[in-house]
């Protein structure tokens, strides 16, 4: 019922900024707790931001801390994760994932819907 549609992806250089977006559709229990993942080095999803419900609480993977930004639109169900500082180990494809609720985030396990994932390279 609920579809997540990731898009912004590409290929950049290192040290470069991109923008990712995801757009939620056919929700009708929202708003959502929405998160970003990307695979692991041990092939789990690893965390890379959430952001809650209200847009107020912003959390953050440790790898990526500092660097990455997340955002909610203002008008639509969407969510937006603005990296900056790109560097070569971030290469991967990047989840959107929604939660019904805004508790622990940061677990993969909370989340019901998830998107088919959008790639981001970064050259050396």
């Amino acid at each position: 019922q609920v579809k997540l549609v990731e898009s912004g992806g590409g290929l950049v250089q290192a040290g470069d900024s991109l923008t990712l977006s995801c757009e939620l559709s056919g929700g009708t229990f929202g708003p959502y707790g929405m998160g970003w993942f990307r695979p692991g080095p041990g092939g789990e999803r690893e965390f890379v931001a959430a952001i809650s419900k209200n847009g107020l609480d912003q959390y953050y993977g440790d790898s990526v801390r500092g660097r990455f930004t997340i955002s909610r639109g203002d008008a639509t169900d969407s969510v937006f994760l603005q990296m900056s500082d790109l560097r070569p180990e971030d290469t991967a494809v990047y989840y959107c994932a929604a939660s019904f609720g805004d508790y622990r985030l940061f677990t993969e396990g909370v989340y019901d819907y998830w998107g088919q994932g959008t790639q981001v390279t970064v050259s050396s």
